[in-house]
């Protein structure tokens, strides 16, 4: 980077996650207290600074959780409560909300208060003098009875851009008062990196106590403004994991730290490896917070390292830095490589070597064969962007390797409704080496019915089939432009063996077609796989020169 810049940079940044408190306000998110322990733990494993876990008398939640958290011990991380400045007209000794943050017992508490003229006036309904006042005397309150203080400024660029010097008196107060860090917020997330260097740099000037920041995302700058802060002499970054918080959300963990740490060369994280759990960490909160996973998201999402153009899969196979700007392994993702109507014969390849064990020359014909049958069944609404599995059976079948251990002949789902719920039945008929086999399933609805029916005929063909493969997720699309109930779906249904995962795909305009289709092209990969497997261990070796 620039020997200027690298030269103001601190050796180290503090890193406040605060996914529990903030984070959980983003809409349609609540965290359970279980949940809310497992990612405090996470966070701790991971080796971030501080966790700022919620605001003690604002929910019973919260009083639960800092009364259950103590039963924890943590290596790394302080756990923080939240609260407000004293309310106006009451004294921090007669303030309930102020006795629920001792009853916390917290070594470390963070007050929010207003640095931003409009708010005081406007929203406190208060004089400047008293809202001094509120902030010093919190904040000495907390002091006297010994507990540590990170002062956020709320609002304090948009304070500081209208008034700059009672944005300055109010971290003043804060920090004669005792405040430990001086977090400058932008609440309402509209700042731009410029402004926000410039500002910090001013700031730094003034105040000596250690800076850090509080950005959210409505402008869609809080990563950059964080880590422009840091370049600017803050040395505290408030972030939440997968940048979850209210309406855009807040500075994302999962970029800020490793930005921090990969690009900035500043260590961020107490735990040295803390980072190869990243990837994870950003699952267990999406888990948890019951939101589907962003594929693209830096670092961590599915398509973070993921190559689909032919020359870009040659070239990353090569020399991987050639089209990744950090090693996926460091951030405990991994390289993802596309198989689609874009990609060349380099992505088939490195998948036939990754996922069968077969070495193939990329100029085969049969590879190009396969790749044409792909690029057609994509123009029919079909994508292999994450169905890799079905690809590779398309591959297998041009090379002749397809030994099909079974097929679907005919199927049949008898649904039936009443007051007391809905329920399915499922008839499949397999066709197989050592003959037909008839099965039938029951489930709650009709894809649950046949793959019931699908599981009960192969427990009498290929019982292993059935007792290694389990379904992990199901995925339903409409792949076309047009939208109705006579709709071509799309489905993906990804499996597991307990060591790997893969995923298959089918078009059809009927769901329980295509659903039974891909479940059979789930269980039929597993069984070419492991027999292509078994081929290698019983092949005998070469013989060893004299």
């Amino acid at each position: 980077m620039d020997p200027v810049l690298a030269g103001s940079l601190p050796e180290k940044v503090e890193v406040l996650d605060t996914t529990l408190r903030d984070g959980a306000q983003a809409h349609g998110v609540s965290f359970s207290l279980q949940a809310k322990i497992r990612i405090a733990l996470e966070l701790d494993r991971l080796g971030v600074s501080f966790i700022e876990a919620g605001w003690p008398g604002s929910n019973p939640k919260d009083e639960e959780f800092f009364r259950a958290i103590k039963e924890y011990s943590f290596n790394h991380a302080e756990i923080v409560a939240f609260t407000s400045t004293r309310r106006k007209g009451v004294r921090p000794e007669k303030d309930p909300i102020l006795a629920k943050v001792l009853d916390a017992e917290t070594r470390w508490v963070t007050v929010f208060g207003k640095s931003w003229t409009l708010h005081v006036r406007e929203v406190l309904k208060t004089t400047l003098e008293e809202n001094l006042d509120m902030v010093y005397g919190t904040v000495r309150f907390l002091r006297e009875h010994g507990i540590r203080v990170i002062f956020d400024a709320e609002h304090f660029f948009n304070g500081y851009l209208e008034d700059p010097e009672y944005a300055l008196q109010v971290l003043e107060a804060a920090v004669e008062a005792g405040a430990e860090r001086i977090v400058l917020a932008d609440t309402n997330g509209g700042m731009l990196p410029h402004t926000v260097y410039r500002v910090v740099r001013e700031v730094r000037e003034r105040i000596k106590t250690p800076l850090g920041l509080h950005m959210h995302n409505d402008s869609g700058c809080a990563v950059a403004n964080t880590l422009m802060g840091v370049l600017a002499g803050a040395e505290h970054v408030q972030v939440t994991v997968n940048g979850i918080g209210e309406r855009t959300g807040n500075a994302d963990l999962c970029q800020v730290v490793p930005g921090l740490e990969l690009k900035l060369g500043v260590r961020a994280l107490a735990n040295p490896e803390g980072l190869r759990h990243l990837r994870r960490l950003s699952r267990l909160v999406y888990e948890l917070a019951g939101l589907q996973p962003n594929p693209y998201q830096p670092y961590v999402g599915d398509n973070a390292f993921a190559h689909k153009a032919g020359v870009h899969v040659d070239a990353v196979l090569k020399t991987p830095r050639a089209y990744e700007h950090v090693d996926p392994g460091a951030v405990g993702n991994r390289r993802r490589l596309v198989v689609s109507e874009l990609s060349g014969s380099a992505n088939l390849v490195a998948w036939a070597r990754r996922e069968l064990g077969l070495e193939l020359d990329k100029r085969d014909p049969r590879l190009r064969r396969a790749l044409e049958r792909v690029k057609k069944l994509e123009n029919m609404g079909y994508s292999f962007d994450n169905a890799v599995a079905s690809a590779l059976l398309i591959l297998l079948e041009e090379l002749g390797l397809r030994k099909t251990p079974f097929r679907v002949q005919a199927w049949r789902v008898v649904s039936e409704g009443s007051e007391k719920g809905a329920r399915s039945w499922g008839l499949v008929k397999l066709e197989t080496p050592g003959g037909t086999i008839l099965a039938a399933g029951e489930g709650g609805g009709p894809v649950h019915a046949v793959d019931e029916a699908l599981r009960g005929a192969l427990r009498q063909h290929l019982p292993e089939s059935v007792e290694k493969v389990r379904l992990i997720d199901y995925r339903v699309t409409l792949p076309g432009a047009v939208r109705h109930t006579a709709s071509t779906v799309r489905v993906e249904i990804t499996f597991t063996d307990g060591t790997s995962a893969w995923t298959t795909t089918s078009v059809s305009s009927n769901i329980i077609e295509a659903s039974l289709d891909a479940l059979a092209q789930g269980i039929e990969y597993y069984l070419l796989r492991s027999q292509l497997a078994r081929s290698r261990s019983e092949a005998p070796e070469a013989p060893r020169p004299a």
